[in-house]
C-alpha cells in the first residue's frame, strides 16, 4: 500500500520550490498532484517513524523512501532526503525560508555552531542498486537545476555524494556540474565543499578530479582573499586528496604547501596538514627537503605508492595480532593450560576441514611447521635495522597464526586495540619520533570512535573544511542572549548615572554636560561661531567690560 501511495504521482511533472514554482508547489489545475503529494508525504512520514522506532528496519522501508527521493513534489523529496541524511529536526515545510540559515556571500560569515547531522549509515547500505539510484538523483539535479532552490540542491548533492562515497560509485558528470558552485562568494559554500570531498574515493578517476582541484586552488587559495577562505580551500583540497592522492599535480602541490609559512594559524595548519598527507601517501611528489625523515627513508628503501588502478597485495595477517597471541599465551602459561590442545582443536574444527587435492600428503589434517628461513628476504643497508623496527613503518611484521586457530570475538578485538595502544605508548617513551606519536594518536582516536558508536570512515563535516579558528562569529541567538545578560540588574531604558548614585536623585548640570560635549559640536555652536565673526569694535568692548568687572571684583 505504501509503495502504491508513493508511486501514484511519479509520472507528473517535477514541481520546484523556486520563483513561480514555489507558489504552485504541490498543486495543479486538476488538483491531482496535490492529492498524490499528500498521500506520498503521509507514506514517507509513516515509514520513517516505523524505521525510527525499530519496528520496520529491513530493505523495504529504505526502498519506499528511496522512491520518494524522485517524487515530483518537493516536500516529498525533502522528507526522503532528510531520512538518508539523518536530520533529527526536520522542517514542516521544506520550501519555506529557514530563519537559522545565514544569508551571506562569503565563507567569513558562515555559521559554524550549527550542529552537524549524523548520517543514516544503515539505510545507505540497504539501498537496492545504488548506481542506478545515484544516476537518477543526479539526473533530477541536473535537469531541474533552475527549478530548485539552493538549499534543496545542496540536500540532493549531499545525499548523492554520500551514496557515491559509501558504495564507491563513479558519477563523473557530477564533478563538471559542481565546478560552477566552487567560488568563495557562493552561498553555503562550505556545505558544497563537504559534498565534493565526500563524493571522491580511491576508485574515482584522477583525470575527473584534477580540474576540480585546480578550480579550488584558483578560487580559494590566492592572496586576494581572506585567510579563512584560504584555509577552507586548503582543507577541501586535503580532504579530496586524502581519498584520491593521484589527482594532485606536482607543481600545484609545491605552491600550496608554501602557505605553511603564513602568519595566520588556520592557513598554516591547513598547509601543514596537506604536506603531512603527501608525506604519508606519496612523498615522491614533494621536494627532497620537504619529505621528512620517515618518507625519505621509505623512498631510499625502495617503497613506492601504488599507481591508480593497482591493488595492494592480499592481506595475510591482522595488524598487531601477534601481540594478542603473545598475551593469550602468557595467560595460558600462568594458568597451566597448553596452547593448541589436539582434542580442543579437533572439536573446534569439526565441519571446517577442507580436503586437499594432493593425495600423497603424509600428514592427516595436521599443520605443517614452516621454518623461518622460508620467509621473504628483506634487503637492508644496515645490520642493526631489526632493532629499530618498531620506529619504522616499513618493517615486515611477524605473521601470526592465531586467526587460523581461533574465532576472534569483539572482546578480542578490543583487547587487541588496547595492546596496540600500549605498544605505541612504549615506542613514544623510547623516543620513537613523530611517526610513533601519530600512530598513537590514530589508535586512540579509533578507540574513541568505537566507544562512541561512530563509524571509522565517518563522513566529514563543515568544521573539517573550515578548520580551527580563533573565535566563531556569534549568530543572532547568541547576540540576543548577550544583550539580555547585559540588561540584568537595571531598569529598562534608564541610566544609573547621576540619579541613583547621588544622595539626592538629580540629573547632571549643564556645565557637566558641556564638559563632555564632543569638540565638533562645540565648534559648530552659535557662541563659538559668534566669536569668530565678531568685529574689532565688538572685541574691544567685550575686553573693556571684562576689565571693569575684574576691577570691581577686587574691591
Amino acid at each position: 500500500m505504501l509503495f502504491g501511495m508513493v508511486e501514484r504521482g511519479m509520472e507528473e511533472e517535477v514541481v520546484g520550490d523556486k520563483g513561480k514554482f514555489k507558489a504552485s508547489n504541490g498543486s495543479t489545475g486538476n488538483g491531482s498532484t496535490a492529492l498524490n503529494g499528500e498521500e506520498a508525504i503521509w507514506a514517507v512520514i509513516l515509514t520513517k517513524e516505523l524505521w525510527r522506532k525499530g519496528i520496520w528496519t529491513d530493505a523495504k522501508p529504505v526502498t519506499i523512501i528511496a522512491l520518494g527521493c524522485f517524487h515530483p513534489v518537493t516536500k516529498v523529496q525533502s522528507a526522503s532526503l532528510h531520512f538518508f541524511l539523518g536530520s533529527d529536526e526536520e522542517r514542516a515545510d521544506s520550501d519555506e525560508d529557514e530563519d537559522e540559515v545565514c544569508m551571506v556571500y562569503d565563507v567569513h560569515y558562515k555559521k559554524h555552531n550549527k550542529p552537524t547531522n549524523t548520517v543514516n549509515f544503515p539505510a545507505l547500505q540497504l539501498l537496492n542498486d545504488p548506481q542506478t539510484f545515484a544516476e537518477k538523483l543526479f539526473d533530477i539535479l541536473n535537469r531541474h537545476d533552475k527549478r530548485f532552490s539552493l538549499d534543496h540542491k545542496i540536500l540532493i548533492m549531499q545525499l548523492l555524494s554520500r551514496v557515491m562515497g559509501a558504495h564507491k560509485l563513479c558519477i563523473l558528470s557530477f564533478y563538471t556540474y559542481i565546478v560552477k558552485y566552487l567560488t568563495h562568494r557562493q552561498l553555503r559554500v562550505p556545505a558544497i565543499l563537504v559534498a565534493l570531498a565526500q563524493s571522491v574515493h580511491d576508485l574515482t578517476p584522477p583525470d575527473a578530479v584534477t580540474p576540480v582541484i585546480r578550480k579550488l586552488a584558483h578560487e580559494f587559495v590566492h592572496p586576494g582573499v581572506g585567510s579563512e577562505v584560504i584555509a577552507a580551500g586548503l582543507n577541501a583540497i586535503r580532504e579530496v586528496c586524502r581519498r584520491q592522492p593521484w589527482s594532485m599535480e606536482e607543481d600545484l602541490l609545491g605552491d600550496l604547501i608554501e602557505y605553511r609559512k603564513s602568519r595566520d594559524k588556520a592557513v598554516t595548519a591547513a598547509a601543514r596538514g596537506l604536506l603531512q598527507l603527501f608525506r604519508e601517501v606519496n612523498p615522491g611528489m614533494l621536494k627532497r627537503r620537504e619529505r621528512g625523515k620517515d618518507a625519505s627513508m621509505g623512498l631510499a628503501s625502495g617503497s613506492q605508492p601504488l599507481p591508480f588502478g593497482h591493488s595492494a597485495d592480499a592481506a595475510v595477517d591482522i595488524d598487531g595480532l601477534s601481540l594478542l597471541e603473545d598475551h593469550l599465551q602468557k595467560l595460558r602459561d600462568e594458568e597451566g593450560v597448553t596452547l593448541g590442545d589436539e582434542e580442543e582443536d579437533e572439536g573446534a574444527w569439526d565441519g571446517w576441514s577442507v580436503e586437499s587435492e594432493s593425495e600423497d600428503s603424509d600428514s592427516d589434517n595436521e599443520w605443517i611447521n614452516v621454518s623461518e628461513d622460508d620467509n621473504d628476504i628483506v634487503i637492508s643497508d644496515s645490520e642493526d635495522e631489526g632493532e629499530k623496527a618498531q620506529t619504522k613503518p616499513h618493517a615486515p611484521p611477524r605473521t601470526s597464526t592465531l586467526a587460523t586457530t581461533k574465532i576472534l570475538t569483539p572482546a578480542d578485538f578490543a583487547l587487541l586495540n588496547d595492546l596496540r595502544i600500549q605498544e605505541a605508548s612504549k615506542a613514544v617513551e623510547n623516543g620513537g619520533g613523530s611517526y610513533a606519536k601519530r600512530k598513537l594518536a590514530s589508535l586512540e582516536a579509533s578507540k574513541k570512535s568505537v566507544q562512541s558508536g561512530e563509524q571509522e570512515d565517518s563522513f566529514i563535516s563543515e568544521n573539517d573544511i573550515l578548520g580551527p579558528r580563533k573565535k566563531a562569529k556569534a549568530d543572532y541567538a547568541e547576540r540576543m542572549a548577550s544583550i539580555q545578560k547585559g540588561r540584568e540588574g537595571r531598569e529598562k531604558f534608564k541610566s544609573n548615572k547621576g540619579k541613583v548614585n547621588k544622595e539626592v536623585a538629580s540629573s547632571s548640570t549643564n556645565r557637566e554636560k558641556a564638559r563632555n560635549k564632543p569638540i565638533m559640536m562645540i565648534l559648530s555652536s552659535g557662541s563659538v561661531r559668534g566669536k569668530k565673526k565678531a568685529s574689532l569694535r565688538e572685541k574691544q568692548q567685550k575686553l573693556r567690560k571684562h576689565i571693569d568687572k575684574a576691577k570691581k571684583m577686587r574691591h
